[in-house]
């Protein structure tokens, strides 16, 4: 792969995967095809155009551009929209900007992640305490209330055993490099559409890991319980939906909203791989003659 990426084309990668997300039927969150939890798709469109800019900018670090962009989505939406998705796809897209080898993502995002220091966990703490997500709480360390004590990476560490964005940033984005770009992979290679490969993604991504989001408001429980109803499910969805689960799936969708669960993390998730295979794809691009 070549890279670096250029400005122009990180922030058409971030707006095509928010774009694309928005498209896919995926139960409990906001879509195209339903609205939900008082937001609706104009909402996540107002923030996707407000953050770009911030997270495409080469001058910003991994936490200015989180700032920034959580920043100017709260203020473009209303409401927090977005603050998993820039917190999964700001070290991205440095990774995919920066001059440094290798020409791997995933290797120049290890060095992203490693590099990253106490400015760092100031200015994305700061965002965190902006967006005000719910069930965000309190804690003994790393507490995004106080001034940090630790760079960013190791108050993710803290976080990483209740919170699968921060485990992320433990792991080098294993669920995205490991789990979620090869479903998204296969559920293209048999979809109908790359609308029903992207609920298809959504769908293994929420049988297989609870929601942090749902855990955070509701409990580890009930995000176990919402898992197993995904799991349970799975010829609605796997290899990707057809015609005829349709309508299982909108029931679906229409049941999770009613009981107020929105596994948001899942969302935000999908948007990073997508963000992610964008980026590799451009960076294959750009070696083409």
């Amino acid at each position: 792969m070549a890279f670096p990426l250029s400005r122009d084309t990180i922030e058409a990668a971030f707006l095509s995967a928010c774009r694309a997300e928005l498209t896919a039927l995926k139960p409990g969150n906001v879509h195209i095809h339903a609205a939900g939890h008082g937001m609706e798709t104009l909402h996540f469109e107002r923030a996707a155009l407000a953050a770009a800019p911030f997270l495409g900018d080469p001058a910003r670090g991994v936490g200015a551009r989180i700032l920034g962009a959580v920043g100017a989505s709260v203020a473009a939406a209303g409401c927090n929209t977005n603050l998993g998705i820039v917190l999964l796809c700001a070290p991205l897209a440095v990774a995919s900007g920066g001059r440094e080898e290798p020409s791997d993502l995933r290797d120049r995002l290890g060095r992203v992640l490693d590099g990253l220091d106490r400015a760092d966990a100031d200015q994305a703490f700061q965002a965190i305490v902006i967006a005000n997500p719910a069930g965000l709480g309190r804690a003994d360390a790393g507490d995004v209330n106080g001034p940090p004590s630790m760079t960013l990476k190791d108050a993710m560490v803290l976080a990483a055993d209740r919170d699968r964005i921060a485990r992320a940033y433990v792991t080098r984005f294993d669920d995205i490099f490991s789990h979620a770009l090869p479903e998204l992979y296969a559920a293209r290679r048999s979809a109908e559409s790359e609308s029903m490969a992207i609920t298809a993604l959504h769908m293994s991504l929420l049988a297989s890991f609870p929601d942090s989001h749902i855990a955070r408001k509701y409990g580890d429980d009930a995000a176990e319980a919402v898992r197993r109803e995904a799991a349970d499910c799975a010829a609605l969805w796997r290899p990707a939906p057809r015609q005829e689960t349709w309508q299982a799936l909108l029931d679906l969708d229409s049941s999770l909203k009613s009981r107020g669960l929105n596994p948001g993390t899942t969302a935000d998730f999908v948007v990073a791989t997508l963000f992610a295979d964008a980026l590799i794809a451009a960076g294959r691009e750009t070696m083409s003659p």
